[in-house]
């Protein structure tokens, strides 16, 4: 998400954004939905920890779970990670600072990935989910005007995210930022861990019918998403990985009016395409690196889960051992 909110101020430069003032919705549920959250966290393997160390023969691996976005609560979690980023021969990000920026240049040029070819949204939907969109968009500072020529995958991804907080993930500086630039100071060789453009493709590639059906999922009031958003940075440094994912979720089955059975099957399809296909395809390029001090920085979402490369390092017999975050 760092890397299109980025590009997203680099096609609108003048795009402004307010103070977040959201509230950790995990503090007024309602029973079922406590019950729910409680749960899934039970259920989820590696529900919690943002630092691991894995172990096999003389292989060392640290996965640390990042967030994109600056918080001064990090301040110390740096200061406690920099001897293990100094020490590594590898760091593999989700994206390195060079192939952001390469990224960036494809992304903003004529033939960008991100806008739509030969139409538009306004027609392709009804009047009013389009004005729904369109105010969706307006409320974060897009004028509709862009927003009409958009992805609609992109644009759900977009319109997830309160207008507060585009500012402050285009700043960067979140965790990977800072773990990274802990392994330049150092001289610890940097890669992505996928090719850059990877998530663009996957969403590309799929019908416009399809990417339609996922818009539906972006598009929370305002003060919702500034709630998810406080939610889930908090459970970030709770170190709880499972709350802030099942807390997407739980919100979007209470708000979004569509059939439950449909709204599981497009929260599973995300989930499917943002991680698991992801995560499985990761481990592969972990497993091929020859290094034997290796630090994973990605997104925490990563960690958790029957997919999650925890667990998938688990299953190829490596010993993990949570660290102090």
């Amino acid at each position: 998400m760092r890397f299109l909110v980025i590009t997203l101020f680099l096609l609108i430069p003048q795009l402004a954004a307010a103070a977040c003032n959201g509230t950790d919705l995990r503090d007024r549920l309602d029973p079922d939905q406590a019950a729910a959250l409680e749960a899934a966290e039970t259920a989820t393997l590696y529900a919690h920890g943002n630092h691991w160390r894995a172990r096999r023969g003389d292989r060392v691996i640290h996965v640390i779970g990042t967030i994109h976005m600056p918080d001064p609560r990090l301040d110390p979690v740096v200061a406690r990670l920099e001897p293990v980023i100094s020490e590594a021969d590898l760091l593999f990000l989700e994206a390195t600072e060079e192939d952001t920026k390469a990224l960036e240049k494809r992304l903003t040029g004529a033939d960008s990935l991100l806008l739509l070819k030969d139409t538009s949204l306004p027609e392709l939907l009804d009047e009013a989910a389009w004005q729904t969109l369109a105010e969706a968009a307006r409320a974060r500072g897009i004028p509709p005007f862009m927003a009409a020529k958009m992805q609609p995958w992109y644009l759900s991804l977009v319109l997830a995210l309160p207008g507060c907080a585009m500012e402050l993930v285009s700043e960067g500086q979140g965790l990977d930022t800072r773990i990274e630039g802990l392994a330049k100071e150092a001289g610890v060789a940097r890669r992505s861990i996928e090719a850059i453009d990877t998530v663009f493709q996957v969403f590309n590639s799929d019908p416009l019918e399809e990417q339609l059906r996922l818009l539906q999922l972006g598009v929370f009031p305002e003060d919702l998403s500034a709630d998810l958003l406080e939610t889930t940075v908090n459970a970030y440094f709770d170190e709880a990985h499972s709350d802030a994912w099942q807390m997407s979720r739980l919100m979007t089955f209470a708000h979004l009016d569509l059939p439950e059975t449909e709204i599981e099957a497009l929260l599973d399809e995300m989930e499917q395409k943002l991680l698991i296909a992801r995560n499985l395809a990761w481990i592969e390029e972990i497993e091929a690196a020859e290094e034997a001090r290796i630090v994973v920085a990605v997104g925490a979402a990563h960690l958790m889960g029957e997919s999650g490369v925890l667990n998938q390092l688990e299953q190829r017999g490596y010993t993990l051992e949570r660290q102090p975050f």
